[in-house]
Formats: C-alpha cells, sequence, structure tokens
C-alpha cells in the first residue's frame, strides 16, 4: 500500500483537483452543441508542443509559450467561426482542424528520432510521471480563471446557455467567445502536457454528459461532473496500477464506463418515472 500511494500520490492529486474546471467548462461545449472542440484546441496546442520539439527547445517556458501560441490561433479561428448561419456547421470546421492539427503533428514528428514516442505522448500524457511543482502550478493557473468565469459568470453563461438572450441585449457575443476560447486555451495548453489530449477529451465531455443525463440545475451538474471525474480517476488509477496498465488509458476506459453505467441508470430511472406516472393516473 505504501508503494502505491508513494507512485500514484501526486497522479491522484492532479486527477482530483484539475478536472473540477474542466467539467465547468465542458457543461459549456455540451451545451453549445460543439463536442470536438476541445479535443480540435487540444490537437493545436499538441501541435504547439511539436513544433517547439523539432526546432529542439529545451526549456519548458519556450515549449509551453509554442503551445500556448498556438492555441490562441485556434481560439481566434473557433471564434471567428462561430455564426448564426449554418450552411456550413461549426462542427464541421472544428472537425477539419483537428484532422489538420493531428496530419501536421504527424508530419512534424516524423522528422524527430523519438517521433512515435513524442505522438503517443501527446495523445495519453504522462500523468504518472507528473511532478508536484506542475500540478500546483497548473491548479494556480486554474484557479485564477475560475475566479474570472465567477465574476463574469452572467456573460458567459448567456453566450453558451442563450446566445438568442445575448444578441438581443447587445452583448458582444464574438468578444466574449473569444475571452471563453483564450482561457480555455490556458487550460487545454498546461493539462494536454500532463494528461495528453485523449484525457482532456474524456474529462471534459464525460461528466458532462452524465450531467445532463441525471440533472437539471447547473449547480446539481457541476456536483455530479465532478464526482463522475473524481471516480472515473480513481478507478482507472487503481486499475492502472494493479493490473500494469497505461494509466492515462485506464483512466480514460474508466470515464467511458462511468458513463455507460449513468446511461443505463438514466434510462431505467425515466421508465420507472413513467411506470409510476401511469399507475397513478390509472388510481
Amino acid at each position: 500500500m505504501a508503494d502505491a500511494l508513494s507512485i500514484m500520490l501526486w497522479p491522484l492529486i492532479a486527477c482530483l483537483l484539475l478536472p473540477g474546471i474542466l467539467v465547468y467548462y465542458g457543461l459549456h461545449i455540451v451545451r453549445r452543441e460543439i463536442i470536438f472542440v476541445d479535443l480540435a484546441l487540444a490537437q493545436v496546442a499538441a501541435l504547439g508542443i511539436c513544433v517547439a520539439i523539432l526546432l529542439r527547445h529545451g526549456h519548458d517556458w519556450q515549449t509551453y509559450a509554442w503551445s500556448l501560441g498556438f492555441t490562441f490561433v485556434g481560439a481566434a479561428i473557433f471564434t471567428l467561426t462561430r455564426t448564426r448561419d449554418h450552411r456550413v456547421p461549426q462542427e464541421a470546421l472544428i472537425g477539419i482542424v483537428y484532422v489538420v492539427a493531428a496530419a501536421a503533428a504527424i508530419l512534424l514528428l516524423s522528422q524527430s528520432a523519438e517521433g512515435n514516442e513524442e505522438l503517443k505522448r501527446t495523445l495519453v500524457g504522462e500523468i504518472l510521471l507528473v511532478q508536484p511543482s506542475e500540478v500546483l502550478r497548473a491548479f494556480a493557473l486554474y484557479a485564477v480563471i475560475g475566479i474570472v468565469h465567477l465574476v463574469f459568470r452572467r456573460s458567459f453563461l448567456m453566450i453558451s446557455f442563450e446566445p438568442e438572450r445575448a444578441i438581443a441585449e447587445g452583448v458582444s457575443v464574438r468578444a466574449w467567445d473569444f475571452l471563453f476560447y483564450v482561457l480555455f486555451g490556458f487550460v487545454v495548453t498546461s493539462f494536454v502536457r500532463i494528461g495528453g489530449v485523449l484525457m482532456i477529451f474524456s474529462y471534459l465531455i464525460v461528466p458532462a454528459v452524465c450531467a445532463n443525463l441525471l440533472v437539471d440545475s447547473l449547480k446539481a451538474k457541476l456536483v455530479v461532473g465532478w464526482l463522475t471525474a473524481t471516480t472515473g480517476s480513481i478507478v482507472g488509477l487503481y486499475a492502472s496500477y494493479k493490473l500494469d496498465l497505461p494509466t492515462g488509458a485506464a483512466i480514460v476506459c474508466a470515464l467511458g464506463g462511468a458513463l455507460l453505467v449513468v446511461a443505463v441508470a438514466s434510462r431505467w430511472g425515466r421508465k420507472a418515472g413513467r411506470g409510476s406516472l401511469r399507475s397513478s393516473e390509472r388510481a
């Protein structure tokens, strides 16, 4: 047990502290129906890391700067492509950005002697090797971003959950949208270095979908989403240690299992509710 705790302590702390802001962003993304924007933005951030690797930057701040710069470009693209004209859905453009960024990353890493290993790292990360300083820096950054969202929550919630009202009230949707994506870019850039692209997508989407299946209010969704992320993290870490599995992939699969359980429970609950309603109507 002592050995397990020494190995898994900081990965566990990272999986308990960091997904909170991802769950919140996930609720926005699911409501906007741009499910793959997080995957695309994470891949764009990973592309920036690939460029830094190819340029042989050995300092963390240089790699982070390249990743963040690419993420800001992605944020600008997603802001400008959000329109009310649905002839070309924004989700299609997001998918194109993801595919092009992934292909570009493969091309860049093909020029590196450790290309295959780096490509794997961008997908599943190295959560098992996370350092305390990385976790604490990311948590401090997420706390600041959380405060910004709290202070301006009315505008952020309106552009995601009530865009028509925002337009009617004269809110600058594009400006707030860009700020939303810029802050999201900081979140993605920090986490992609720790958990990889697949973990970011899973933490953003799976808890949000589970919350939407079970509860209605935003506060309740945040609680359910965080509990889902926490449960999936603990199960995934435990399975990784006991079965000697890749940690990031184990957590992603555990979150997928949590979604399956919630989906079945939600469907069963709705059927039971309809049955009770029919019984009361007959009575």
